[in-house]
Protein backbone atom coordinates (compact mmCIF):
# COMPACT_ATOMS: atom_id res chain seq x y z
CA UNK A 1 0.00 0.00 0.00
CA UNK A 2 3.11 2.39 0.88
CA UNK A 3 3.90 1.60 -2.55
CA UNK A 4 0.48 2.48 -4.37
CA UNK A 5 0.46 5.59 -2.46
CA UNK A 6 4.03 6.24 -3.62
CA UNK A 7 3.42 5.76 -6.87
CA UNK A 8 -0.04 8.10 -6.52
CA UNK A 9 2.11 10.67 -5.43
CA UNK A 10 4.80 10.72 -7.90
CA UNK A 11 2.32 10.42 -11.26
CA UNK A 12 0.06 13.21 -9.29
CA UNK A 13 2.83 15.53 -9.20
CA UNK A 14 3.42 14.81 -12.42
CA UNK A 15 0.24 15.06 -14.03
CA UNK A 16 -0.66 18.28 -12.54
CA UNK A 17 2.59 19.40 -13.57
CA UNK A 18 1.55 19.08 -17.30
CA UNK A 19 -1.81 20.18 -16.11
CA UNK A 20 -2.22 22.91 -13.39
CA UNK A 21 -5.66 23.63 -13.79
CA UNK A 22 -6.79 20.01 -12.93
CA UNK A 23 -8.54 19.75 -9.43
CA UNK A 24 -6.98 17.30 -7.20
CA UNK A 25 -10.37 15.73 -6.11
CA UNK A 26 -11.40 15.36 -10.53
CA UNK A 27 -7.78 13.86 -10.70
CA UNK A 28 -8.20 11.03 -7.97
CA UNK A 29 -11.62 9.96 -8.65
CA UNK A 30 -10.11 9.68 -12.75
CA UNK A 31 -7.56 7.76 -11.32
CA UNK A 32 -9.50 5.09 -9.41
CA UNK A 33 -10.20 2.86 -11.72
CA UNK A 34 -6.55 3.06 -13.33
CA UNK A 35 -5.95 2.15 -9.54
CA UNK A 36 -8.24 -0.88 -8.87
CA UNK A 37 -6.69 -2.76 -12.26
CA UNK A 38 -3.80 -2.15 -11.14
CA UNK A 39 -4.01 -3.76 -7.52
CA UNK A 40 -5.95 -6.40 -9.29
CA UNK A 41 -3.17 -7.24 -11.61
CA UNK A 42 -0.79 -7.29 -8.47
CA UNK A 43 -2.80 -9.40 -6.67
CA UNK A 44 -3.48 -11.42 -9.03
CA UNK A 45 0.66 -11.90 -10.59
CA UNK A 46 1.37 -13.13 -6.73
CA UNK A 47 1.93 -16.92 -7.56
CA UNK A 48 -0.10 -19.49 -5.29
CA UNK A 49 2.56 -22.13 -5.75
CA UNK A 50 5.34 -22.39 -3.21
CA UNK A 51 8.61 -20.38 -4.66
CA UNK A 52 11.80 -21.78 -2.60
CA UNK A 53 10.66 -25.16 -2.46
CA UNK A 54 11.66 -27.20 -5.14
CA UNK A 55 15.35 -27.44 -6.71
CA UNK A 56 16.94 -27.76 -9.83
CA UNK A 57 17.03 -31.30 -10.27
CA UNK A 58 20.59 -30.82 -12.19
CA UNK A 59 23.10 -29.69 -11.16
CA UNK A 60 24.39 -27.63 -14.17
CA UNK A 61 22.93 -24.55 -15.53
CA UNK A 62 19.20 -24.76 -17.02
CA UNK A 63 19.03 -24.36 -20.61
CA UNK A 64 15.47 -26.00 -22.15
CA UNK A 65 15.22 -27.82 -25.42
CA UNK A 66 11.44 -27.72 -24.69
CA UNK A 67 9.22 -25.78 -22.52
CA UNK A 68 5.49 -26.44 -20.78
CA UNK A 69 2.38 -26.91 -22.77
CA UNK A 70 4.27 -26.36 -26.19
CA UNK A 71 2.90 -27.63 -29.07
CA UNK A 72 3.69 -31.59 -30.23
CA UNK A 73 2.27 -33.96 -32.00
CA UNK A 74 -1.11 -35.05 -30.96
CA UNK A 75 -0.25 -33.46 -27.38
CA UNK A 76 0.60 -30.56 -25.11
CA UNK A 77 4.02 -30.91 -23.56
CA UNK A 78 3.75 -31.77 -20.19
CA UNK A 79 7.04 -30.52 -18.92
CA UNK A 80 10.14 -28.71 -18.89
CA UNK A 81 13.19 -30.78 -21.14
CA UNK A 82 16.44 -29.62 -19.90
CA UNK A 83 19.55 -29.93 -22.22
CA UNK A 84 21.83 -32.35 -20.44
CA UNK A 85 25.13 -30.92 -22.53
CA UNK A 86 24.61 -33.43 -24.91
CA UNK A 87 25.48 -36.15 -22.69
CA UNK A 88 24.09 -39.02 -20.86
CA UNK A 89 24.76 -40.04 -17.14
CA UNK A 90 24.59 -35.96 -15.47
CA UNK A 91 23.35 -36.99 -12.20
CA UNK A 92 19.25 -36.16 -11.53
CA UNK A 93 19.12 -34.51 -8.03
CA UNK A 94 15.51 -34.98 -6.10
CA UNK A 95 14.01 -31.23 -6.18
CA UNK A 96 12.46 -31.93 -2.71
CA UNK A 97 12.01 -34.09 0.41
CA UNK A 98 9.81 -37.08 -0.42
CA UNK A 99 9.23 -40.75 -1.28
CA UNK A 100 9.27 -42.38 -4.82
CA UNK A 101 6.12 -43.14 -5.16
CA UNK A 102 5.84 -44.98 -9.11
CA UNK A 103 8.93 -45.99 -10.87
CA UNK A 104 7.78 -46.97 -14.73
CA UNK A 105 10.02 -48.40 -17.45
CA UNK A 106 8.87 -48.54 -21.08
CA UNK A 107 10.02 -48.97 -24.42
CA UNK A 108 8.28 -45.63 -26.00
CA UNK A 109 7.13 -42.40 -24.87
CA UNK A 110 8.89 -41.94 -21.52
CA UNK A 111 11.17 -44.97 -21.14
CA UNK A 112 12.85 -44.92 -17.92
CA UNK A 113 10.64 -42.68 -15.46
CA UNK A 114 10.97 -42.04 -11.75
CA UNK A 115 7.94 -40.18 -9.93
CA UNK A 116 9.07 -38.54 -6.17
CA UNK A 117 5.52 -37.74 -3.85
CA UNK A 118 5.98 -34.42 -1.87
CA UNK A 119 4.93 -33.76 1.87
CA UNK A 120 3.50 -30.47 0.10
CA UNK A 121 1.30 -32.57 -2.13
CA UNK A 122 2.73 -32.06 -5.67
CA UNK A 123 4.80 -35.13 -6.95
CA UNK A 124 7.74 -34.77 -9.74
CA UNK A 125 8.47 -36.79 -12.48
CA UNK A 126 11.65 -37.64 -14.14
CA UNK A 127 11.89 -39.27 -17.32
CA UNK A 128 14.05 -40.37 -20.39
CA UNK A 129 16.66 -41.55 -17.52
CA UNK A 130 19.63 -44.06 -18.46
CA UNK A 131 19.59 -45.79 -15.11
CA UNK A 132 18.77 -44.68 -11.11
CA UNK A 133 20.52 -44.39 -8.13
CA UNK A 134 22.38 -48.09 -6.89
CA UNK A 135 19.44 -48.03 -4.35
CA UNK A 136 16.87 -47.81 -6.46
CA UNK A 137 18.35 -49.30 -9.76
CA UNK A 138 18.54 -52.91 -7.63
CA UNK A 139 15.13 -52.11 -5.80
CA UNK A 140 13.97 -51.89 -9.79
CA UNK A 141 16.24 -55.38 -10.72
CA UNK A 142 14.50 -56.96 -8.19
CA UNK A 143 10.90 -56.68 -9.22
CA UNK A 144 11.87 -56.96 -13.12
CA UNK A 145 13.72 -60.14 -12.36
CA UNK A 146 10.74 -61.06 -10.26
CA UNK A 147 7.83 -60.94 -13.17
CA UNK A 148 10.42 -61.61 -15.83
CA UNK A 149 10.23 -58.10 -17.53
CA UNK A 150 11.89 -55.05 -19.05
CA UNK A 151 8.80 -53.00 -19.08
CA UNK A 152 7.49 -52.55 -15.37
CA UNK A 153 5.60 -50.32 -13.28
CA UNK A 154 5.87 -50.35 -9.48
CA UNK A 155 4.00 -48.13 -6.58
CA UNK A 156 6.40 -48.59 -3.45
CA UNK A 157 4.91 -47.72 -0.20
CA UNK A 158 5.49 -44.19 1.30
CA UNK A 159 8.42 -46.13 3.90
CA UNK A 160 10.41 -47.99 1.28
CA UNK A 161 12.58 -45.07 -0.73
CA UNK A 162 12.99 -42.07 1.34
CA UNK A 163 15.00 -39.22 -0.44
CA UNK A 164 15.72 -35.73 0.69
CA UNK A 165 16.52 -32.53 -1.64
CA UNK A 166 19.46 -32.41 -3.66
CA UNK A 167 20.21 -36.63 -3.26
CA UNK A 168 20.97 -38.40 -6.52
CA UNK A 169 18.06 -40.46 -7.14
CA UNK A 170 18.99 -41.24 -11.50
CA UNK A 171 21.11 -40.54 -14.29
CA UNK A 172 19.87 -38.57 -17.08
CA UNK A 173 19.61 -40.32 -20.51
CA UNK A 174 18.15 -40.91 -23.86
CA UNK A 175 15.10 -44.03 -23.04
CA UNK A 176 11.77 -44.14 -24.56
CA UNK A 177 10.50 -41.37 -27.35
CA UNK A 178 13.14 -38.51 -26.37
CA UNK A 179 14.95 -37.38 -29.76
CA UNK A 180 18.23 -36.50 -28.16
CA UNK A 181 19.68 -36.80 -24.58
CA UNK A 182 18.19 -34.70 -21.87
CA UNK A 183 16.20 -34.81 -18.64
CA UNK A 184 12.36 -34.18 -18.61
CA UNK A 185 10.76 -32.83 -15.65
CA UNK A 186 7.93 -31.77 -14.25
CA UNK A 187 5.54 -30.98 -11.72
CA UNK A 188 1.74 -32.41 -11.12
CA UNK A 189 -0.70 -31.62 -8.61
CA UNK A 190 -2.41 -34.36 -6.39
CA UNK A 191 -5.48 -33.94 -9.07
CA UNK A 192 -2.32 -35.25 -11.88
CA UNK A 193 -2.80 -31.83 -12.98
CA UNK A 194 0.68 -30.76 -14.60
CA UNK A 195 1.69 -27.57 -14.07
CA UNK A 196 4.49 -25.72 -15.41
CA UNK A 197 7.50 -25.40 -13.31
CA UNK A 198 8.59 -21.87 -14.13
CA UNK A 199 5.70 -21.18 -11.62
CA UNK A 200 7.41 -23.15 -8.30
CA UNK A 201 10.67 -21.07 -8.96
CA UNK A 202 12.42 -23.13 -11.75
CA UNK A 203 14.62 -20.55 -12.97
CA UNK A 204 14.73 -20.20 -16.71
CA UNK A 205 16.80 -17.18 -18.28
CA UNK A 206 14.52 -15.76 -20.84
CA UNK A 207 15.39 -11.99 -22.11
CA UNK A 208 14.17 -12.33 -25.70
CA UNK A 209 10.26 -11.58 -26.86
CA UNK A 210 8.53 -14.22 -28.36
CA UNK A 211 8.76 -14.24 -31.99
CA UNK A 212 5.29 -14.47 -34.62
CA UNK A 213 5.68 -16.19 -37.93
CA UNK A 214 2.55 -15.92 -39.67
CA UNK A 215 -0.96 -14.31 -39.08
CA UNK A 216 -3.99 -15.36 -40.58
CA UNK A 217 -7.88 -14.69 -40.37
CA UNK A 218 -11.08 -16.81 -40.59
CA UNK A 219 -14.62 -16.29 -42.22
CA UNK A 220 -16.67 -17.94 -39.75
CA UNK A 221 -20.62 -18.64 -40.95
CA UNK A 222 -22.15 -18.63 -44.29
CA UNK A 223 -22.32 -14.69 -45.03
CA UNK A 224 -18.71 -13.86 -43.38
CA UNK A 225 -15.82 -12.58 -45.45
CA UNK A 226 -12.44 -11.77 -45.55
CA UNK A 227 -11.25 -9.24 -48.15
CA UNK A 228 -14.09 -10.65 -50.12
CA UNK A 229 -13.57 -14.16 -49.74
CA UNK A 230 -15.12 -16.71 -47.80
CA UNK A 231 -11.58 -18.86 -46.86
CA UNK A 232 -8.94 -18.11 -44.51
CA UNK A 233 -6.82 -15.28 -45.50
CA UNK A 234 -3.08 -15.12 -44.58
CA UNK A 235 -2.01 -11.67 -43.86
CA UNK A 236 0.86 -9.99 -44.16
CA UNK A 237 2.98 -9.33 -41.31
CA UNK A 238 5.52 -6.06 -41.01
CA UNK A 239 8.39 -6.43 -37.84
CA UNK A 240 8.90 -3.05 -36.05
CA UNK A 241 11.84 -1.69 -34.52
CA UNK A 242 10.45 -2.16 -30.76
CA UNK A 243 10.27 -5.97 -31.62
CA UNK A 244 6.23 -5.41 -32.48
CA UNK A 245 4.05 -6.30 -35.77
CA UNK A 246 1.54 -4.21 -37.55
CA UNK A 247 -0.37 -6.31 -40.21
CA UNK A 248 -2.17 -5.79 -43.18
CA UNK A 249 -5.32 -3.77 -43.25
CA UNK A 250 -8.29 -5.81 -43.09
CA UNK A 251 -11.87 -5.32 -45.35
CA UNK A 252 -13.66 -7.95 -42.88
CA UNK A 253 -17.41 -8.49 -42.69
CA UNK A 254 -19.72 -11.04 -39.91
CA UNK A 255 -17.93 -13.01 -37.66
CA UNK A 256 -14.01 -13.28 -37.74
CA UNK A 257 -11.51 -15.21 -35.85
CA UNK A 258 -7.91 -14.83 -35.95
CA UNK A 259 -4.82 -17.32 -35.51
CA UNK A 260 -1.09 -16.72 -35.35
CA UNK A 261 2.16 -19.31 -35.25
CA UNK A 262 4.36 -18.25 -32.57
CA UNK A 263 6.96 -19.02 -30.69
CA UNK A 264 9.56 -18.34 -27.96
CA UNK A 265 13.34 -18.57 -27.42
CA UNK A 266 15.18 -18.62 -23.69
CA UNK A 267 18.71 -17.31 -23.65
CA UNK A 268 21.90 -20.10 -24.40
CA UNK A 269 19.22 -22.17 -26.50
CA UNK A 270 18.32 -21.68 -30.23
CA UNK A 271 15.19 -24.04 -29.93
CA UNK A 272 11.78 -22.22 -30.76
CA UNK A 273 9.80 -23.10 -27.92
CA UNK A 274 6.14 -22.84 -26.73
CA UNK A 275 4.78 -19.11 -25.47
CA UNK A 276 3.51 -18.38 -22.00
CA UNK A 277 0.61 -16.24 -22.69
CA UNK A 278 -1.64 -15.27 -25.91
CA UNK A 279 -4.51 -12.66 -25.18
CA UNK A 280 -6.21 -11.00 -28.05
CA UNK A 281 -7.59 -7.05 -27.80
CA UNK A 282 -10.88 -5.07 -29.60
CA UNK A 283 -10.76 -1.21 -29.91
CA UNK A 284 -8.53 -2.20 -26.27
CA UNK A 285 -10.87 -4.37 -24.07
CA UNK A 286 -9.65 -7.69 -23.95
CA UNK A 287 -11.86 -10.71 -25.55
CA UNK A 288 -9.93 -14.06 -25.21
CA UNK A 289 -7.00 -15.09 -23.50
CA UNK A 290 -4.83 -19.00 -24.26
CA UNK A 291 -3.34 -19.53 -20.71
CA UNK A 292 -0.32 -21.71 -20.52
CA UNK A 293 0.21 -22.27 -17.16
CA UNK A 294 -1.63 -25.99 -16.42
CA UNK A 295 -3.91 -28.99 -18.18
CA UNK A 296 -4.87 -31.83 -17.49
CA UNK A 297 -3.68 -34.99 -19.31
CA UNK A 298 -7.40 -35.92 -20.51
CA UNK A 299 -7.82 -33.14 -22.90
CA UNK A 300 -4.24 -32.81 -23.81
CA UNK A 301 -5.90 -34.17 -27.26
CA UNK A 302 -7.67 -31.22 -28.10
CA UNK A 303 -4.53 -29.49 -29.28
CA UNK A 304 -5.61 -31.10 -32.80
CA UNK A 305 -8.76 -28.87 -32.13
CA UNK A 306 -6.56 -25.60 -30.77
CA UNK A 307 -4.37 -25.57 -33.86
CA UNK A 308 -6.27 -25.53 -37.75
CA UNK A 309 -5.62 -29.28 -37.76
CA UNK A 310 -5.90 -29.96 -41.47
CA UNK A 311 -3.49 -26.74 -41.87
CA UNK A 312 -1.07 -28.94 -39.88
CA UNK A 313 -1.79 -31.89 -41.83
CA UNK A 314 -1.26 -30.03 -45.37
CA UNK A 315 1.20 -27.53 -44.60
CA UNK A 316 2.91 -28.61 -41.48
CA UNK A 317 2.71 -25.42 -39.65
CA UNK A 318 0.77 -25.48 -36.48
CA UNK A 319 -1.33 -22.03 -36.13
CA UNK A 320 -2.98 -21.70 -33.05
CA UNK A 321 -6.30 -20.45 -33.09
CA UNK A 322 -7.48 -17.64 -30.84
CA UNK A 323 -11.15 -18.24 -30.68
CA UNK A 324 -12.98 -21.37 -28.96
CA UNK A 325 -14.83 -23.18 -32.03
CA UNK A 326 -16.52 -25.99 -29.79
CA UNK A 327 -13.27 -26.85 -27.87
CA UNK A 328 -13.39 -27.08 -24.15
CA UNK A 329 -10.00 -27.22 -23.79
CA UNK A 330 -9.13 -25.51 -20.49
CA UNK A 331 -6.39 -23.09 -21.63
CA UNK A 332 -9.11 -21.21 -23.19
CA UNK A 333 -10.55 -18.38 -21.33
CA UNK A 334 -13.53 -16.55 -23.25
CA UNK A 335 -13.96 -12.82 -22.27
CA UNK A 336 -16.28 -11.80 -25.15
CA UNK A 337 -17.76 -14.28 -27.63
CA UNK A 338 -15.36 -16.79 -27.43
CA UNK A 339 -13.09 -14.57 -29.54
CA UNK A 340 -15.10 -14.35 -32.30
CA UNK A 341 -15.45 -10.75 -33.54
CA UNK A 342 -18.97 -9.87 -35.35
CA UNK A 343 -17.58 -6.54 -37.83
CA UNK A 344 -20.51 -4.64 -39.29
CA UNK A 345 -20.39 -2.65 -42.55
CA UNK A 346 -18.92 0.80 -42.46
CA UNK A 347 -17.19 0.09 -39.20
CA UNK A 348 -13.52 0.42 -38.46
CA UNK A 349 -11.77 -1.34 -35.38
CA UNK A 350 -8.83 -2.47 -33.90
CA UNK A 351 -7.00 -5.95 -33.10
CA UNK A 352 -4.61 -6.36 -31.25
CA UNK A 353 -2.60 -10.07 -30.03
CA UNK A 354 -0.41 -9.59 -27.42
CA UNK A 355 2.15 -12.60 -26.91
CA UNK A 356 4.06 -12.88 -23.90
CA UNK A 357 6.50 -15.49 -22.36
CA UNK A 358 6.69 -16.63 -19.16
CA UNK A 359 9.16 -13.95 -17.91
CA UNK A 360 6.70 -11.06 -19.63
CA UNK A 361 8.58 -10.37 -22.81
CA UNK A 362 6.14 -9.69 -24.98
CA UNK A 363 5.35 -8.64 -28.83
CA UNK A 364 2.11 -7.25 -30.30
CA UNK A 365 0.50 -7.16 -33.11
CA UNK A 366 -1.88 -4.73 -34.39
CA UNK A 367 -4.21 -5.47 -37.29
CA UNK A 368 -7.01 -2.53 -38.45
CA UNK A 369 -10.24 -4.02 -39.71
CA UNK A 370 -12.37 -1.85 -42.00
CA UNK A 371 -16.48 -3.46 -42.08
CA UNK A 372 -16.88 -3.88 -45.78
CA UNK A 373 -19.94 -6.07 -46.48
CA UNK A 374 -19.44 -8.42 -49.40
CA UNK A 375 -21.42 -10.17 -51.75
CA UNK A 376 -18.99 -12.99 -51.83
CA UNK A 377 -19.65 -16.36 -53.85
CA UNK A 378 -20.76 -19.20 -51.40
CA UNK A 379 -17.91 -21.66 -51.03
CA UNK A 380 -20.94 -24.73 -50.68
CA UNK A 381 -20.90 -27.33 -48.07
CA UNK A 382 -19.73 -30.67 -48.61
CA UNK A 383 -22.51 -33.56 -48.75
CA UNK A 384 -22.03 -37.46 -48.12
CA UNK A 385 -24.74 -40.62 -48.12
CA UNK A 386 -23.01 -40.87 -44.41
CA UNK A 387 -23.87 -37.50 -41.41
CA UNK A 388 -21.96 -38.26 -38.19
CA UNK A 389 -23.96 -37.03 -35.36
CA UNK A 390 -21.92 -35.96 -32.47
CA UNK A 391 -23.98 -36.53 -29.70
CA UNK A 392 -24.79 -40.16 -31.32
CA UNK A 393 -23.28 -43.28 -32.22
CA UNK A 394 -22.80 -44.32 -36.17
CA UNK A 395 -22.15 -47.57 -37.32
CA UNK A 396 -20.91 -47.64 -40.81
CA UNK A 397 -20.75 -50.99 -42.95
CA UNK A 398 -19.50 -52.31 -46.27
CA UNK A 399 -18.61 -55.50 -47.44
CA UNK A 400 -16.19 -57.40 -44.55
CA UNK A 401 -15.60 -54.08 -43.07
CA UNK A 402 -17.47 -51.70 -40.16
CA UNK A 403 -16.85 -48.76 -38.56
CA UNK A 404 -18.04 -47.57 -35.24
CA UNK A 405 -17.97 -44.30 -34.58
CA UNK A 406 -18.68 -43.61 -30.93
CA UNK A 407 -20.71 -40.07 -29.10
CA UNK A 408 -17.86 -37.24 -28.66
CA UNK A 409 -15.68 -38.58 -31.28
CA UNK A 410 -16.32 -35.51 -33.89
CA UNK A 411 -16.32 -31.68 -32.47
CA UNK A 412 -19.13 -30.64 -35.26
CA UNK A 413 -21.26 -32.63 -36.87
CA UNK A 414 -19.81 -33.77 -40.03
CA UNK A 415 -20.58 -35.46 -43.61
CA UNK A 416 -18.06 -38.72 -43.45
CA UNK A 417 -16.00 -39.67 -47.13
CA UNK A 418 -17.05 -43.92 -46.64
CA UNK A 419 -16.04 -45.72 -49.30
CA UNK A 420 -14.83 -49.76 -49.52
CA UNK A 421 -12.83 -51.41 -52.13
CA UNK A 422 -11.97 -55.05 -51.79
CA UNK A 423 -9.77 -54.81 -48.27
CA UNK A 424 -9.17 -51.18 -48.38
CA UNK A 425 -11.01 -48.82 -46.55
CA UNK A 426 -11.59 -44.98 -47.02
CA UNK A 427 -12.58 -42.88 -44.09
CA UNK A 428 -12.02 -38.96 -45.21
CA UNK A 429 -8.25 -37.43 -45.61
CA UNK A 430 -6.48 -36.90 -42.12
CA UNK A 431 -7.62 -33.57 -42.22
CA UNK A 432 -10.24 -33.34 -39.25
CA UNK A 433 -9.17 -33.53 -35.54
CA UNK A 434 -10.78 -36.19 -33.59
CA UNK A 435 -12.12 -36.20 -29.78
CA UNK A 436 -11.48 -39.68 -29.00
CA UNK A 437 -10.86 -43.08 -30.65
CA UNK A 438 -13.17 -44.67 -33.07
CA UNK A 439 -13.16 -48.61 -34.38
CA UNK A 440 -12.90 -50.44 -37.64
CA UNK A 441 -13.40 -53.93 -37.96
CA UNK A 442 -12.73 -56.66 -40.67
CA UNK A 443 -14.62 -59.91 -41.15
CA UNK A 444 -11.79 -62.49 -41.95
CA UNK A 445 -14.17 -65.32 -42.27
CA UNK A 446 -12.86 -66.09 -46.19
CA UNK A 447 -9.46 -66.03 -45.44
CA UNK A 448 -7.84 -69.13 -44.94
CA UNK A 449 -6.86 -70.53 -41.23
CA UNK A 450 -3.06 -69.96 -42.36
CA UNK A 451 -3.53 -66.48 -43.43
CA UNK A 452 -5.36 -65.22 -40.53
CA UNK A 453 -2.81 -65.76 -38.24
CA UNK A 454 -0.51 -63.04 -40.00
CA UNK A 455 -3.85 -60.26 -41.00
CA UNK A 456 -3.50 -57.29 -39.19
CA UNK A 457 -4.80 -53.81 -39.70
CA UNK A 458 -3.06 -50.96 -41.42
CA UNK A 459 -2.83 -47.54 -41.92
CA UNK A 460 -1.53 -46.81 -45.41
CA UNK A 461 0.81 -43.54 -45.48
CA UNK A 462 2.63 -41.28 -47.80
CA UNK A 463 2.34 -41.62 -51.52
CA UNK A 464 3.81 -45.27 -51.65
CA UNK A 465 0.71 -46.05 -49.59
CA UNK A 466 2.71 -48.43 -47.44
CA UNK A 467 0.69 -50.36 -44.57
CA UNK A 468 1.78 -49.25 -41.45
CA UNK A 469 0.86 -51.58 -38.55
CA UNK A 470 -2.24 -50.43 -36.52
CA UNK A 471 -2.35 -52.32 -32.99
CA UNK A 472 -4.74 -54.97 -33.99
CA UNK A 473 -6.99 -57.47 -31.92
CA UNK A 474 -8.11 -60.67 -33.19
CA UNK A 475 -11.21 -62.13 -31.34
CA UNK A 476 -12.49 -65.58 -33.51
CA UNK A 477 -12.70 -64.25 -36.98
CA UNK A 478 -13.12 -60.52 -36.42
CA UNK A 479 -10.38 -57.96 -36.35
CA UNK A 480 -10.33 -54.98 -34.68
CA UNK A 481 -8.42 -51.81 -34.19
CA UNK A 482 -8.77 -48.59 -31.74
CA UNK A 483 -7.93 -45.81 -34.24
CA UNK A 484 -6.56 -42.26 -33.66
CA UNK A 485 -7.00 -40.42 -37.04
CA UNK A 486 -9.17 -40.97 -40.07
CA UNK A 487 -7.33 -41.95 -43.49
CA UNK A 488 -6.97 -45.05 -45.62
CA UNK A 489 -6.99 -48.39 -44.00
CA UNK A 490 -6.36 -52.14 -45.71
CA UNK A 491 -5.80 -55.38 -44.23
CA UNK A 492 -2.29 -56.43 -44.50
CA UNK A 493 -0.37 -59.85 -44.18
CA UNK A 494 2.78 -60.13 -42.52
CA UNK A 495 5.11 -63.72 -43.03
CA UNK A 496 8.26 -62.21 -42.35
CA UNK A 497 10.14 -63.51 -38.88
CA UNK A 498 11.85 -60.94 -37.04
CA UNK A 499 15.49 -61.16 -37.12
CA UNK A 500 18.10 -61.04 -34.85
CA UNK A 501 22.38 -59.94 -34.83
CA UNK A 502 24.87 -60.54 -32.67
CA UNK A 503 26.42 -56.85 -32.06
CA UNK A 504 29.63 -57.57 -30.15
CA UNK A 505 30.48 -61.22 -29.73
CA UNK A 506 30.24 -64.52 -32.13
CA UNK A 507 29.46 -67.60 -31.44
CA UNK A 508 32.28 -69.76 -29.33
CA UNK A 509 33.91 -66.57 -28.32
CA UNK A 510 35.82 -66.02 -25.18
CA UNK A 511 34.15 -62.55 -23.25
CA UNK A 512 35.46 -62.50 -19.82
CA UNK A 513 36.53 -58.95 -20.54
CA UNK A 514 32.71 -57.58 -21.73
CA UNK A 515 30.75 -55.73 -19.72
CA UNK A 516 28.02 -56.30 -22.06
CA UNK A 517 26.61 -58.20 -24.12
CA UNK A 518 24.73 -56.15 -26.97
CA UNK A 519 22.26 -57.28 -30.04
CA UNK A 520 20.08 -56.00 -32.85
CA UNK A 521 16.49 -57.16 -33.35
CA UNK A 522 14.21 -55.72 -36.20
CA UNK A 523 11.22 -56.75 -37.59
CA UNK A 524 10.18 -55.07 -41.48
CA UNK A 525 6.45 -54.72 -41.21
CA UNK A 526 4.53 -54.87 -37.71
CA UNK A 527 7.42 -54.51 -35.17
CA UNK A 528 8.59 -56.51 -32.31
CA UNK A 529 5.99 -57.44 -29.78
CA UNK A 530 7.88 -58.88 -27.27
CA UNK A 531 11.44 -60.79 -26.31
CA UNK A 532 12.61 -63.24 -24.07
CA UNK A 533 16.68 -63.64 -23.47
CA UNK A 534 18.10 -66.66 -21.30
CA UNK A 535 21.39 -68.00 -20.24
CA UNK A 536 21.82 -71.51 -19.34
CA UNK A 537 17.76 -71.46 -19.02
CA UNK A 538 17.53 -68.54 -16.85
CA UNK A 539 15.80 -65.48 -17.89
CA UNK A 540 18.17 -62.02 -18.15
CA UNK A 541 17.27 -58.77 -18.29
CA UNK A 542 17.90 -57.08 -21.83
CA UNK A 543 17.36 -53.39 -22.00
CA UNK A 544 15.71 -52.38 -25.48
CA UNK A 545 16.15 -49.47 -26.98
CA UNK A 546 13.75 -49.39 -29.99
CA UNK A 547 15.39 -46.29 -31.28
CA UNK A 548 18.68 -48.31 -32.20
CA UNK A 549 16.74 -51.44 -32.04
CA UNK A 550 19.34 -53.03 -29.71
CA UNK A 551 19.21 -55.47 -26.54
CA UNK A 552 21.63 -54.79 -24.18
CA UNK A 553 22.33 -57.69 -21.21
CA UNK A 554 24.90 -56.18 -18.11
CA UNK A 555 26.96 -58.96 -16.98
CA UNK A 556 26.90 -57.16 -13.31
CA UNK A 557 23.48 -59.20 -13.22
CA UNK A 558 25.37 -62.46 -12.31
CA UNK A 559 22.70 -64.49 -13.30
CA UNK A 560 25.21 -67.29 -14.54
CA UNK A 561 28.40 -67.99 -12.95
CA UNK A 562 29.43 -70.71 -15.30
CA UNK A 563 32.51 -71.01 -18.13
CA UNK A 564 30.43 -72.15 -20.66
CA UNK A 565 27.16 -70.13 -21.33
CA UNK A 566 24.35 -70.78 -23.77
CA UNK A 567 22.34 -67.92 -24.76
CA UNK A 568 18.71 -67.86 -26.38
CA UNK A 569 17.25 -64.96 -27.29
CA UNK A 570 13.41 -65.40 -29.03
CA UNK A 571 12.02 -62.62 -30.84
CA UNK A 572 8.15 -62.41 -31.82
CA UNK A 573 6.73 -59.67 -33.98
CA UNK A 574 3.11 -58.13 -33.39
CA UNK A 575 1.47 -60.88 -35.48
CA UNK A 576 2.61 -63.46 -33.89
CA UNK A 577 5.82 -64.13 -36.15
CA UNK A 578 8.69 -65.66 -33.87
CA UNK A 579 12.48 -66.06 -34.65
CA UNK A 580 15.02 -67.89 -32.01
CA UNK A 581 18.64 -67.48 -31.67
CA UNK A 582 21.13 -69.57 -29.57
CA UNK A 583 24.74 -68.95 -28.99
CA UNK A 584 27.20 -70.21 -27.14
CA UNK A 585 30.02 -68.01 -25.12
CA UNK A 586 32.44 -68.22 -22.25
CA UNK A 587 33.94 -66.19 -19.45
CA UNK A 588 36.27 -66.30 -16.85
Amino acid sequence: MIFVLSFVDSYQINILARYPKMHLPIFIMKLVPFFLLFISTCINAQSNYPQDYFGSPLEIPLILSGNFAELRANHFHSGLDIKTQQRIGLKVLASADGYVSRIKIQHYGYGKTLYITHPNGYTTVYAHLSEYSPEIEAYVKKHQYKVESYEIEVFPNTEELLVKKGELVAYSGNTGGSGGPHLHFEIRNKEEHTINPMLFGIDIKDTSKPIITSLYAYPIGDSSTINKSQTKQKLKLTPLKNGDYMAESVNAFGDIGFAINTFDRQDFGANSNGVYNIQTFINGSQNFEVDFRKFSFDETNRLNRFIDYEHFKTKQERIQKLFSDNNDLSMLKSIKNNGILTIQDSTNLVYKIRVSDYKSNESWVTIPIKGSKTNAQSQGKKTTPYFVYTKGTTNLKEGNVSVDIFPDTFYDDYYLDFKVKNDTLFLENDVVPLKRTFNISYDITNYSDADKSKLYIARLVGAKKYPAYENTKRKGNILTSSIKNLGTFALARDNVKPTITPLNFKNNQWISDFRYLKIKISDAQTDISNFRATINDKWILMEYDYKTKTLTYDFNDAVSNETKNNLKVIVTDNVGNSATFEATFYRK
